[in-house]
């Protein structure tokens, strides 16, 4: 099937767990992203993301990028299919967006927070701290680079360069600490 990507507003009901009063971006500047991607099965799925609404065009261009190459997603839901748990969203490998939550291991607000991150698959493409260890088990395998295999980000890899185009940061160049599944308009 075609690539499509549809943006709509999103409503209180569609952030439940994931934005409350007193986050960095309101209600209102946020948007559902509702797209296409294919899966580790070879077929073709519907995702959701929810992004700040000045990423959208951005969102919409990588991830047509990602279907025409047939770059695999896991899973694709709204990190409040979780609770609004970013630990329960990584441990089911899902790919996810918005999240009003501080920054791992920090006071200060995450770019999730600001609907400008997006974690892809967080398993294949895990967190992992300067001494090599990883928070989920399911992802201890993943924890070193290159790697090649189905859906891992590599560094300089057309994934990264599809993202940098677009002024994109990927965490797998922090120094120290790598987060390989996140990529943040701007850093961060």
């Amino acid at each position: 099937p075609a690539y499509t990507a549809k943006v709509s507003k999103v409503t209180r009901a569609d952030v439940p767990h994931s934005w409350r009063p007193g986050c960095p971006v309101p209600l209102g500047d946020l948007r559902l992203v509702t797209l296409t991607h294919w899966g580790f099965d070879d077929k073709a799925h519907t995702g959701e993301l929810v992004v700040h609404r000045t990423v959208t065009d951005d969102i919409e261009t990588v991830f047509e990028q990602l279907y025409e190459w047939r770059f695999p997603i896991k899973r694709m839901k709204r990190v409040d299919a979780y609770r609004g748990s970013d630990f329960d969203s990584i441990e089911a490998d899902n790919t996810s967006a918005f999240n009003c939550r501080a920054a791992t291991g920090s006071g200060n607000w995450s770019k999730h927070a600001y609907g400008q991150a997006i974690d892809i698959n967080p398993r294949e493409n895990p967190y992992v701290t300067a001494d090599g260890s990883v928070a989920h088990t399911n992802a201890r395998q993943f924890a070193t680079r290159p790697l090649d295999e189905p859906g891992v980000i590599n560094p300089g890899d057309r994934v990264v360069r599809a993202f940098q185009r677009l002024g994109w940061e990927w965490g797998g160049t922090w120094s120290g600490t790598k987060d390989y599944q996140h990529f943040s308009k701007g850093g961060g």
